[in-house]
C-alpha cells in the first residue's frame, strides 16, 4: 500500500526548501533533485495531485521571485563583485523554460 503524503502548503514548502538546502550544501545534484521530485510526485495520491501541483507551483514561483530579488540587489551592494560567468554547478539556476511546471 502506498505511503500517504501530506499535500499541505507547508509540507510542500518544506520539501522544496530542504531540496534547495541540499543543493546549496552540495549534498545533491540537479539530477538528484529531479529524481527526488519524481519519487515524491509518485507518492502523492492522484486525487491530491491538483492541490499538490498548485502548491508546488506557488512555492517555486515565490522562491524564484526571492532569488531574483536577491540577485538584482547584489550589484548595488558596496563591496560586492559580481561574476561574469556563473559556476558550472549552477547550471540548474538558469531561467526556467517551463520545465519546472511539468510536475
Amino acid at each position: 500500500m502506498p505511503q500517504e503524503l501530506s499535500v499541505s502548503y507547508q509540507a510542500v514548502k518544506t520539501k522544496v526548501h530542504r531540496l534547495m538546502d541540499a543543493v546549496v550544501e552540495g549534498a545533491k545534484s540537479e539530477g538528484d533533485i529531479g529524481e527526488c521530485i519524481a519519487r515524491w510526485w509518485c507518492l502523492v495520491q492522484p486525487a491530491d495531485r491538483a492541490v499538490a501541483k498548485k502548491y508546488l507551483q506557488t512555492v517555486l514561483e515565490r522562491s524564484n521571485a526571492t532569488l531574483q530579488a536577491i540577485a538584482a540587489t547584489l550589484p548595488d551592494l558596496e563591496g560586492y563583485e559580481a561574476r561574469d560567468v556563473a559556476p558550472a554547478d549552477l547550471a540548474g539556476a538558469r531561467p526556467s523554460n517551463g520545465s519546472a511546471t511539468r510536475v
